[in-house]
């Protein structure tokens, strides 16, 4: 990797312990100084935060462990270490899922847009391109293919993929906004971020979506052991409801009134 601003990274675990590759992660970080990682532990019952805590013993300049009691799920995982790290010198704050699905090399690629351009948010997106590496099971990707569509609906913005677990933001007011409260869904939450920073950016949706950027992976593989069943994809079904109701309903105005009153504004 190339040198890069302040930047931490949140990656959720729930019960890696057969997934997480600790060299990887070391070796990124080995890669570049302004790099560095934030394990939140879910609530894991297999050896996930002992590993974790190992990594941490290796590298505890770059590396911290963030150990919640109880399964929350990966969205609040997810929200606790970002509004954690919102406290330090960071210039980016993102999240990467732990099975490494997405390589840690593309963390580069993100924040290089992130600190050279006007980006606010980088998100990687699983196109299936020539010359590219994207392995997915077929029925995960025409799922996916349908979801994206209804969240590009729902949000009114034209997005390939929500669901990618690689994200990066660049540091900011509105980020700090969007992850303050608890979030309504927990398995397609990523809808739900792009659907707050629409809602607390102080400028149209074009002209907001403007700073946001999709990168195409180089590669991505499902790795063995997702958590993700079909009965997961019914939750979803029903959070997507869940979401319609708090967006494009009456109910838009509490939501929008739960999103200000957090940072101290009035709707």
């Amino acid at each position: 990797m190339g040198a890069l601003r302040e930047t931490r990274i949140i990656v959720p675990c729930y019960n890696e312990s057969a997934r997480l590759n600790p060299k990887a992660f070391l070796s990124a970080l080995d890669n570049n100084a302004n790099l560095s990682f934030l394990f939140v532990d879910d609530g894991s019952t297999d050896e996930t935060l002992n590993i974790l805590k190992s990594i941490k013993k290796i590298n505890a300049t770059q590396v911290e462990v963030m150990s919640l009691e109880e399964n929350t799920g990966k969205a609040e995982a997810v929200r606790q270490g970002i509004i954690t790290s919102l406290k330090g010198p960071f210039d980016n704050v993102g999240y990467w899922d732990a099975d490494l699905a997405a390589p840690l090399a593309e963390i580069e690629r993100f924040c290089s847009l992130l600190d050279s351009t006007n980006a606010e948010i980088v998100i990687g997106s699983r196109v299936r391109l020539l010359g590219r590496n994207i392995e997915r099971r077929a029925m995960r990707h025409y799922l996916g293919r349908v979801f994206a569509t209804c969240a590009s609906i729902l949000l009114n913005i034209s997005v390939y993929d929500t669901q990618c677990g690689a994200k990066i933001f660049k540091k900011s007011d509105s980020l700090h906004r969007v992850f303050r409260k608890p979030f309504k869904v927990n398995w397609i939450f990523d809808v739900e971020i792009l659907a707050r920073f629409l809602m607390v950016a102080k400028a149209s949706t074009s002209e907001t979506c403007s700073r946001w950027v999709e990168i195409p992976l180089t590669d991505w593989i499902d790795v063995k052991g997702s958590k993700v069943k079909f009965k997961d994809y019914i939750k979803g079904g029903i959070e997507f409801c869940t979401l319609i109701y708090y967006l494009r309903t009456p109910a838009i105005k509490a939501y929008k009134k739960y999103l200000h009153t957090m940072s101290g504004e009035q709707s």
